[in-house]
């Protein structure tokens, strides 16, 4: 049988990837000042033995006022990249290449945790624990009615925040992460700069595309410096806002133009999530809805790109690929419902279930190729039976 080119390896610089499933990096709000714990390793560890050729650390903090929340994950320290240590020498164990996605917040930071109500802090928080700070942004405009005034930050700030990711680049590399990702998506400060809604400066660093494009293209450039040139810097955007008169499809690809003449080296395209909560996206969920913008992206730069969003089935993820519309599968909150995704697509999609356990962690798969020879005279027997 021909290998699905789902289960076919990838190669970005000189990191291979096993297979092109990733796990996105999904945000837990479970550090404690930044630092993972057992929970992050129990979660991504566990990710980590379903198959996926690489795993992402969730969007993780350049500065402590960069979170989204307090339970965020952060890099501003050298505190944090021990304990990010642990995490990624396990992932190495089990074949998976670890991934991080940095991040800071912008204006949409000092917030609740989703399930404290996704909104701004409330006394009830800070009697909780929680911490309040002023967030930054591109200007003075909070998300919202109620949310936290941020500092507009000036050509300083700009320069300071360059190196703040910088820094925590490094931090990454300390801690044995081999793909960095730039998050660019999502509402957060280096979308908030890219979009015309959000970004109403008129200096150098607002005003038209070239300007909004700026802070982040010398973000990427810094970054793409900073981090060893045989390993990857992986860079995920809002592909459109979704909202009238706001950043496009087309700036998109004008902007992946510009971050693929500065060596990044791929596109993971999401989309939404300027307006609202940090988890409010104004683009309608479909089943793989997000699809086009990474064979648009992909078309028009010849760059290699990821899709995510509602890619449930093994299937469909594997017509993806087969079609040219992506490079990668990111598979997200599925992954939460069944971390065995990846081993067990491979079998949905033709290998025997005998064969695909000799890949499994030797801890399971002896166990379960016992079982399957238990079904297998199940079966059998209830065959016979008639």
């Amino acid at each position: 049988m021909e290998t699905p080119k789902l289960f076919t390896p990838f190669t970005s610089r000189e990191v291979t990837l096993r297979n092109r499933i990733v796990i996105s990096p999904m945000a837990t709000y479970s550090a404690i000042d930044g630092l993972t714990n057992d929970w992050h390793l129990a979660h991504l560890g566990r990710l980590s033995l379903g198959g996926a050729g690489m795993v992402m650390v969730e969007a993780t903090a350049v500065t402590e006022t960069g979170r989204i929340t307090n339970g965020d994950v952060g890099l501003w320290s050298d505190a944090h990249v021990a304990p990010l240590k642990r995490i990624t020498d396990f992932m190495r164990s089990q074949k998976v290449v670890p991934a991080i996605q940095l991040a800071h917040s912008g204006r949409k930071g000092s917030m609740q945790r989703p399930w404290h109500g996704n909104g701004p802090l409330t006394p009830e928080d800070i009697a909780r624990g929680d911490k309040a700070w002023q967030p930054v942004g591109p200007t003075d405009e909070p998300l919202g009615e109620g949310w936290a005034v941020p500092k507009a930050m000036s050509a300083d700030d700009i320069k300071a925040m360059v190196q703040a990711w910088v820094d925590a680049a490094k931090r990454a590399l300390d801690a044995g992460f081999d793909v960095v990702e730039i998050h660019n998506a999502h509402g957060y400060l280096v979308h908030q700069f890219l979009s015309p809604l959000s970004n109403t400066r008129n200096d150098a660093y607002g005003g038209d595309l070239e300007g909004r494009m700026r802070f982040p293209l010398e973000l990427a450039e810094a970054i793409r410096e900073a981090w060893p040139q045989d390993k990857p810097v992986f860079l995920r955007v809002s592909a459109v806002d979704g909202i009238d008169h706001g950043w496009s499809i087309e700036d998109t690809v004008i902007y992946a133009h510009e971050l693929n003449a500065r060596g990044i080296d791929l596109i993971d395209c999401s989309s939404g999530g300027l307006r609202g909560s940090a988890t409010a996206a104004r683009v309608k969920r479909t089943y793989g809805y997000q699809v086009p913008f990474a064979e648009k992206v992909r078309e028009e730069t010849g760059m290699p790109t990821m899709a995510v969003g509602l890619i449930l089935d093994p299937y469909h993820a594997e017509s993806i690929l087969q079609n040219e519309q992506a490079d990668l599968i990111a598979i997200g909150r599925e992954a939460l419902v069944n971390p065995s995704w990846p081993q067990m697509a491979e079998v949905a999609l033709g290998r025997p279930m005998m064969d695909a356990l000799d890949d499994w962690p030797e801890q399971y798969g002896w166990w379960l190729k016992h079982r399957e020879r238990s079904l297998d005279e199940i079966r059998r027997d209830e065959e016979a039976a008639g």
